[in-house]
Parts: structure tokens; sequence; C-alpha cells
């Protein structure tokens, strides 16, 4: 624990040794993607097409080349629905499309899953693969609404079409009162997701995520629905562009349709403030992946060792990170007149909103931090700046590992800490 404005360390315990951060992996995701692409950064997903347009026809397939954008979603307010880059689509003068709807993913590989993911962890949509063109984050909600008596099946809806998932539903109604439970099974490479557990009869229906298996053919066969809705005719099927043998020539393609994104500064306040996985996946693949993130690190002179990078979102077991590597980003974001606004204002507030909205919530640190959590199993963390009575800006992070006492203990020490902080006086 530092202070921001004076340099001074305050407080330090193992501030060196390396530990699972969470999802203040974040906070080294957007420091680095913020430094090489600058927070003005927008993604351009393009409408393209070789074929020529007659008289409202197109001659051939529709091609939609993906950028990385991560917001394009029917959730949240992100000014990106399908809906409406297709009607912007007939809008260019498509009336009828001849041939298919082809998504683009080639901009990133196709490995879209973060180093040291589990096998468990792959179906829901918190894990969704990340590929160049990005739907809905990669996933679908599976709406829930339990019976009335026990024994009654239990109903499962998805949303939104086009996902290619097929639910194989094994949930049962367990009488009320009862004890719920819900588990989601999925192998990688498989549509078949098996839903199964027990719901209380009456139970209020409610809403899981669950990720597709190839999120460039979701956002195709997406896009091709949203193309009907919008009443033009397509002949052909949707396709990912990985499923042709050779891939069509697109070195004469023109742009029929160019969305591009809200700028960086807002994807990351929408990523922070939910800690959304898949933003920051596709922020660390925008960069170039984690040699260009070690290499921001580098130029910023944090050592090799105060660090280990997996993936960019901390669903990854395989991340490490010292809490003093994360006050010395947090510092450098400070210090930094170009970061300074746009990096503090993507951190959720203490009893206010995302994560932290009931944390500290009517204690004298509420609206007064400004930080990042993290949990993975066994793993507690939270990174951020607190503000103190005194008018002056301290920056901490305290990292929690391998620890037997409920996760709530530990949040309420760390609650404590930064209680202290906040009434922190010279």
């Amino acid at each position: 624990m530092s202070s921001a404005d004076a340099g001074d360390d305050l407080y330090s315990l193992n501030a060196a040794k390396l530990m699972m951060p969470g999802s203040t992996m974040k906070v080294v995701t957007l420091a680095a993607a913020a430094e090489l692409l600058g927070w003005d950064h927008r993604f351009e997903t393009r409408i393209v097409s070789s074929a020529p347009l007659d008289d409202g026809v197109l001659r051939g397939d529709l091609v939609i080349v993906g950028s990385g954008d991560p917001s394009i979603s029917e959730r949240g307010d992100m000014p990106g629905t399908l809906r409406a880059i297709a009607r912007r689509v007939r809008d260019a003068g498509v009336a009828r499309i001849e041939g298919g709807v082809i998504g683009d993913d080639d901009l990133f590989d196709d490995n879209g899953f973060g180093d040291g993911w589990t096998l468990d962890n792959l179906p829901y949509g918190y894990a969704a693969t990340v590929s160049a063109l990005e739907y809905n984050e990669g996933s679908v909600d599976l709406v829930i609404q339990a019976g009335t008596t026990a024994g009654d099946p239990v109903a499962i809806q998805v949303r939104p079409d086009g996902s290619g998932l097929h639910v194989d539903n094994r949930l049962v109604t367990v009488a009320e009162p009862g004890t719920g439970a819900l588990r989601l099974r999925r192998l990688p490479g498989s549509s078949r997701l098996v839903v199964e557990g027990q719901i209380p009869a009456k139970a209020a229906p409610f809403v899981r995520t669950a990720s597709v298996d190839n999120p460039t053919g979701f956002f195709a066969s997406a896009f091709r629905a949203a193309l009907t809705a919008e009443g033009i005719t397509v002949n052909g099927d949707a396709a990912d562009i990985d499923d042709f043998l050779t891939k069509p020539d697109r070195t004469a393609a023109r742009v029929l349709v160019s969305h591009v994104s809200l700028p960086l500064r807002d994807i990351a306040a929408s990523m922070m403030r939910v800690s959304q996985n898949q933003y920051a996946e596709a922020l660390l693949r925008s960069i170039g992946g984690r040699d260009k993130a070690v290499n921001v690190l580098k130029g910023w002179g944090l050592a090799n060792d105060s660090y280990v990078i997996a993936d960019g979102s901390g669903l990854s077991r395989y991340n490490y990170v010292s809490s003093e590597a994360l006050v010395r980003i947090l510092r450098r974001m400070r210090t930094d007149p170009k970061h300074e606004s746009p990096f503090s204002e993507s951190l959720p507030i203490a009893g206010r909103d995302g994560p932290l909205s009931k944390r500290l919530a009517g204690t004298p640190a509420e609206g007064r931090v400004r930080a990042k959590t993290g949990t993975v199993d066994n793993a507690r963390a939270i990174t951020g700046y607190a503000q103190t009575v005194g008018g002056e800006l301290l920056i901490f992070s305290i990292l929690a590992n391998n620890f037997t006492v409920p996760p709530g203990t530990i949040d309420a020490a760390a609650d404590n800490a930064i209680l202290r902080l906040t009434a922190f006086t010279r």
C-alpha cells in the first residue's frame, strides 16, 4: 500500500510474492491494451462482398470480417445489435443475397481458450471461447422456469437463436422449498449441452449463461437471421470461413457496411464493472498476445519475475502476479496524464456499482474507493485506489490464496484494511 501523491510506501507484507490474482488480472490487461491501442481505439467490423450488386440482388456471398470487437451483443447498452447492422445492409441497397453469410475470424487464431482454463468451466458463459468475430460474448442465455409441483418438468428457453446448441434438459422440479442446484456439461467441439440439477417448485424464473461451441458460426447464423428479419432474402446458409477447404477470395471485395464500436474507454468501463472475461481476452489478442503485454510491463520497469501472464481475464489458475507489481501498474496509470482519468473511471466504486455495489456500502469508504476484485477457487483479491479523509490518494493491492476459511472472511479482512486506509491521516 502506497501513496499515489507522496510516492512513499505505507505498508507491505509479502509484496513480492507471486499470487493468483483472479479477475484483478484485468488490471494488467487493460493497462497494456490502453498503452498500445489508446483509449480512443475503436474496433471495426466490416460487411464486404466480391459479388456484383444488381438491382438489389447480391450475386454471391456476404462476408463479415471481424476485428476482435467484443461488444456486439444483445446484452447491456452497447450499440451493436445485429438487427441494427443488418438494417444498414438493407439501406445499402441489398434486398436479396443469392449466396450465404460467411463469418471471417482470421484476425485471431482458432485457439479461443485461455491457457489453463479447466474443462468444467468451459460450458459456462464466463468461459466462452474468444473469436475475432464475437457476438453476445460467445454465449446464450438459458431462461430456467421450474414447474409448480415436485416432479414437473423444468422449461429451458435458449436466447438468442442461432447458437447451434442442442440442449439435453435433465432438470427436475423438487418440492418447495427445496435445495436448488444446476450444472452445465459440454465437451469442447461438441454442440450438446447437458443441463442437470434440481429446481424448487414455484421458483421465480432465472437466467444462466452458456457458451456456444463456435462463436464465429454463431455470429454468422445470428446475422443471417437478422438480415431475414430486416426483409432481406438470403438463399444460402451461414458458415464459418474455416468450413471452406479453399477460402473465399476477398482481394476484390468492397465494403458495404462498416460497424464501428464505442471507444476503448467505454468498452473498458463495461469490462471492469461486470468483470467481463471475453472482453479482456479479446483485448489481449488485439494487442498481439502475451508477449506484447510483457513488453509494455518491461518498459514500465516491472521485473520479469513479478508476474506470469496466462490469459487476459484471470480465469486461468496459471496467472500469477505480485501485489507490488499491481501497485506499480496502478501508479503508472495514475501518473500518466493520458491514462489517469479513463483508467480510474473504469474501476467499480465501493458501495455503488459492479462487484463492489454491496461491499463497503454504508461505511466511510463508500464512494471513496475504486477497485477491481478477483475471484477464483481459493483466491480472493482486491486492487485499486482509496481516497483518505485528508484527501490523499492511496494505492493498494490485497491478494489472498490457498485459504481454508470461508471467502467472506477474507473479504471482511480486506474491507477492514481498506477502511483503515480511508481513515488514514498524516
